[in-house]
């Protein structure tokens, strides 16, 4: 059967994530359901789409992917499903998607507005992520046409984050940090394709302490290559540069947040 995977903001105190597999099995019990996340911060969209992003090309074609961070909930945001390249992303139309997007583009898209795949004609207010997106999400998964959930939607009409990427001017990249993950690594918008094969050396942003601002921190290939305790960039298996501490947390290092600049220099 289909390959089905969650991502939300939802946490792991709460029954919410137990409720959306309950209403997933009550659709289909044989699918397989894999757990991305679901510890992204509360309403934060830009790490959602990162963690999606970065997610996505591990699964087989074809997997629908129900990602739930979910802010508009019950508002005048389009609750959508769209059949990309490689797989379908179900969803609130916030953005979330627009980091697979820009790998993998959309070949269809609809608006979910057929509530006879809906757990119920009349779902919450507050849950649509049980309501709406996991049951859709499992008819999808068990073989429903995409065409059979919704009216059809301009793909040019899905809402995009508007993100800071990264620039190059001569030797000298500018990027910013786009998420920081569970050991405190802080990972860039400057993809490994910029630094690939070559000597550099990474200054962060202003947000940190004087002590560290004027430190530069060496580019290495492993954690390993530093001593314990010592800061190093990396390139992250999530294919971008990363500041990491070697044994340590560099987010509590120097005091790192997302959104922070960072300027890595060539050579």
């Amino acid at each position: 059967m289909g390959v089905l995977t969650l991502l939300t903001d939802f946490g792991l105190t709460d029954t919410y994530v137990g409720v959306m597999k309950g209403a997933i099995a009550q659709v289909n019990p044989m699918l397989t359901v894999i757990d991305l996340t679901h510890q992204i911060p509360p309403q934060d969209i830009a790490a959602a789409r990162f963690h999606l992003m970065t997610a996505y090309p591990y699964f087989p074609a074809g997997t629908v992917h129900v990602a739930v961070v979910d802010p508009g909930v019950g508002g005048q945001r389009r609750a959508i499903a769209l059949q990309c390249t490689n797989g379908y992303l179900v969803g609130p139309d916030n953005g979330l998607f627009s980091g697979v997007l820009e790998r993998d583009p959309v070949l269809a898209a609809v608006e979910l507005t057929n509530p006879a795949y809906w757990r119920t004609p009349s779902p919450s207010a507050t849950f649509h992520g049980r309501d709406v997106f996991a049951p859709v999400g499992a008819h999808l998964a068990s073989g429903v046409a995409l065409a059979e959930l919704g009216r059809a939607i301009a793909p040019d009409s899905l809402i995009q984050l508007d993100l800071p990427t990264w620039k190059q001017e001569g030797k000298s990249l500018t990027g910013h940090i786009q998420a920081i993950d569970h050991f405190g690594n802080a990972i860039t918008t400057i993809p490994a394709s910029a630094v690939s094969e070559k000597v550099w050396e990474l200054w962060v942003g202003a947000s940190t302490s004087p002590a560290e601002q004027c430190v530069p921190i060496p580019g290495g290939k492993t954690y390993a290559d530093s001593n314990p305790g010592d800061l190093l960039a990396v390139i992250g298996s999530h294919g971008y540069v990363e500041i990491a501490c070697n044994q340590g947390n560099a987010q509590q290092r120097l005091g790192l947040a997302v959104g922070d600049g960072v300027r890595l220099v060539l050579g």
